[in-house]
Formats: C-alpha cells, structure tokens, sequence
C-alpha cells in the first residue's frame, strides 16, 4: 500500500515521524495519534485515487485542515492515511453578481476575503482562528459573526464531496433555494469527515457594510451583561457581534494583547449597515447596557481600530492559556435558547466558584453560545477529573434548557457520549444508519462523531 501511493504521489506522501506527527495533535486535550502516512492532496481526483487505494487495502482516511480543531477530529485513532488539504487552495471562481464564490477546501477565511478585497464583497463566518473552509464546513463552525449572518450551515450552497468508495459527487448548486430531492449539502456539513471527504465549496458572500462600528462596554457583573444582550437580542437590534468576556479572560487579554480593558465582565459589539443605521443601533444598545449598570462604553470607528480590538478577542483562547502556562484547554461548547442564557451562565459560575482550576468564561452570546476554558495539566489525573465533571455539569444543564452539547466545535471524540442524551437513541440510530450506508467499511474518520 505505501509503496502504491508513494509510486502515485512521489514527494506528496509522507511518513517521517515529524510530518505525521504535526498531523496528529490538534489544540484539544485529547491524547496524540499520528496517521501512518500523509497524502498532500492537490486536486479532487488525488483525493480520490487515495481513497480508492484504501478502501482496496481496509486502510482509514482522516481528511486535515488547519489542524485547528479542539474536540480531535483529525486524530488517526485507528492509524490510517492523512489526506492533507491544505494545498488545494484555489479560489476557483467569484461571482460578484451572484454573491457567491467556489473554493477548493483549503482556503481559508482570511484568504478569502483578502481575494475579495476590491469587489465590495466579504465571507462573514468568523470562527477566530484562520481556518479553512473545508474544515469549516465539516465542523460547521461559526463564530463572531453568527448572531448575524449564521452558520456554515446556511452559507454553503453546494459542494463536491468524495465519498468512501472513491466516487465524486456534487450537491446543491448556485441557485439560492431548490427544492429538488434531498438535502444533501446539509449532511456533508457538519459530517466531520465520516461520511465523505470536500474538495469543493461554493459560499454565498455579502457586500461589505457602508458602516461599521465596534464598542466595549464592562459591566459590574455577568449577570448583568448577559441582561444586556438579551434585551438586545429580544428588541431586534440586527446587531453583528456581540462578544462576552469574563473578569479573567479580560485579565488575560490585557497581559497577552497589551491591551488596557477595564478587568470586569465586559461585551464587545459590532454594528453594520448604513452610517444612520449603524448609529441608531450603537445609541440604542448604549442606552440598554446603560440601564443595566454598563459603564465607560467606548467606540472603534477606525478600521485599524476595530482590528485591533477584535485582535485582541480572537487571542483569548491562548490568553487564557498563559493564565496556567505549561497547561492544556479543556473547552466547553454549550449553546441555549437565548432566554435561558443568562440562568444557564449564572449556575454555570457557581460550579466555576466551587473549582480550584482556573476557568475564564468567554463566548457569543449573541446567539446563545459560550465556552469554559478549563486550564488543566493532563497528566493530572485529579484536574482532568474535575475538568470532566465540570464539563458534564455544563452539557447536562444546556440539555435541559433544550440546548446542545456543541454549539460550534462539533462532536469529534469529546462530545460522542452526549449525542443520545442530546437527540434520543432513535436519532442516533439513523445517524449510525447513514454511516453504514455511505460508509460500510467504517473508513472514513473512524472514531468521530459515533463511536
């Protein structure tokens, strides 16, 4: 088998101990599993002849991005071949008149809308690191942005997908609505690799704001900061981002960042539209987070203003890092119904008040979602345990607020034991059903999603 894709692929595949080594740790806290050897893929087709090779040989295939993932969705826990994607990373065509593009899977969201730059246009899923669209897609991320334009969900049209026996297909299309047979663009997103492999997005895009305005705001508590985006979110204030940092991610920030924040629970907004528009949303959300004790609400109008203060909301993650330094983040993922937000962070803060690890609170709250970081050493087997229980307190509480286990990190391996309390064992069996039948050997990212 090596000897077959070395003869195919040349200096595209790879099996030192250094390249299947990058590709075999991702950001989580999940133990490293290196692939047996890496596939650099450069079209469809390549993707394809190795997925033939491996389905001949009972060989898995882990399809890679980034590798920005944290709940270990590229790990080659049965071994396998990586088919890395990062080389396929062509924009392949702009249609500004459509408000669509079509990329190859590794392009990224930075990439993307560096290409856009002078057609008026943006893609607008923001999930903080610079991932690709693939792995996007597959994970259906979101992000900062998404109390806005929504997920990858709703912002892929259509794709090419290679499937376990090597067969290439397309789904969707341009058009922006179809009613034509089902829906399988929605299947592949979200799949993580399990089920097919993308080589091919076609997104919509959206013309950049005539305004935009960002703002911070502390506030003398979470409570009353999450009252705030609530009201916000309740009125119908078409906001683009609202951010929520806690007390110690902003104490993290300031070190990491250089940044000089006000170290309490604080909101970072967004507001796009036209020049009045974006001032009738700002006044209007000012004057709630007024009433609700927000204080020193302070503006960035100046596009090198608001990069920066977005900057330093992107760093959190590896700000809160340096809190523990040497540690790793065992991150949650829950995301409500916005009325239950502000219930379901207030308890979740009284678990964090009862641990003795650090844990900075921090997440889109515009749209119900937040995250723990829980700073652990794993070889710790006491801070692993309590990073669990915490971590099974939060899951069980959003559940029974009608919420999900993952709001944007997917289920990878972390999240496997909460799909059944999630969707009910008849839900998973027709997710077990669709595996089988568009994978019947199981070699398609085994391990993930279902165990």
């Amino acid at each position: 088998m090596a000897d077959a894709l070395s003869h195919r692929f040349g200096n595209r595949f790879a099996a030192s101990q250094a390249v299947r080594d990058l590709h075999g740790r991702d950001e989580s806290v999940h133990p490293a599993a290196a692939p047996d050897a890496v596939i650099f893929a450069e079209s469809t087709e390549d993707v394809a002849e190795t997925v033939r090779l491996c389905r001949e040989h009972g060989i898995p295939v882990i399809p890679f991005g980034a590798g920005s993932s944290v709940e270990g969705h590229f790990l080659a826990i049965h071994g396998g071949i990586c088919i890395d994607l990062t080389r396929m990373n062509r924009v392949v065509a702009i249609h500004a008149e459509d408000l669509d593009a079509t990329v190859q899977p590794g392009v990224t969201r930075k990439q993307l809308n560096a290409e856009l730059h002078d057609t008026g246009l943006f893609f607008p899923i923001d999930p903080g690191a610079d991932a690709t669209l693939g792995g996007m897609a597959a994970t259906r991320a979101s992000g900062t942005n998404a109390v806005r334009y929504g997920t990858m969900r709703e912002n892929v049209l259509g794709m090419t997908v290679v499937l376990a026996d090597g067969r290439i297909i397309r789904t969707g299309g341009r058009a922006k609505k179809s009613s034509a047979g089902y829906d399988l663009t929605r299947l592949f997103i979200g799949s993580e690799g399990t089920l097919g492999i993308i080589t091919e997005l076609t997104v919509k895009l959206y013309p950049v704001p005539e305004a935009i305005s960002s703002a911070v705001c502390a506030f003398p508590s979470v409570d009353a900061a999450v009252d705030a985006v609530i009201q916000t979110i309740q009125l119908g204030v078409p906001v683009a981002r609202i951010e929520l940092l806690d007390a110690l991610t902003i104490a993290a920030v300031n070190r990491y960042s250089k940044t000089t924040l006000k170290e309490a629970p604080t909101l970072f907004f967004e507001f796009h539209g036209s020049p009045s528009g974006v001032e009738e949303q700002a006044t209007l959300v000012q004057e709630l987070a007024a009433s609700h004790g927000g204080m020193d609400f302070e503006w960035a109008t100046r596009p090198e203003d608001r990069s920066r203060l977005w900057q330093a909301r992107h760093d959190a993650y590896f700000a809160c890092l340096q809190l523990k330094p040497g540690s790793r983040a065992f991150p949650t993922d829950v995301c409500v119904p916005i009325s239950r937000l502000a219930e379901c962070i207030r308890a979740t803060n009284e678990d964090i008040a009862r641990s003795t690890i650090p844990i900075p609170l921090f997440g889109h709250v515009g749209d119900g979602n937040f995250h723990l970081v829980v700073l652990i050493d794993p070889a710790n087997p006491q801070e692993v345990a309590e990073a669990e229980r915490i971590n099974h307190a939060v899951v069980e509480r959003a559940l029974a607020m009608e919420g999900t286990c993952t709001g944007e990190h997917g289920v990878g391996i972390g999240k496997q034991k909460f799909l059944v309390a999630e969707h009910g064992e008849g839900a998973v069996d027709v997710m077990r059903a669709l595996k089988q039948a568009l994978d019947p050997d199981n070699l398609l990212n085994p391990g993930k999603i279902l165990s």
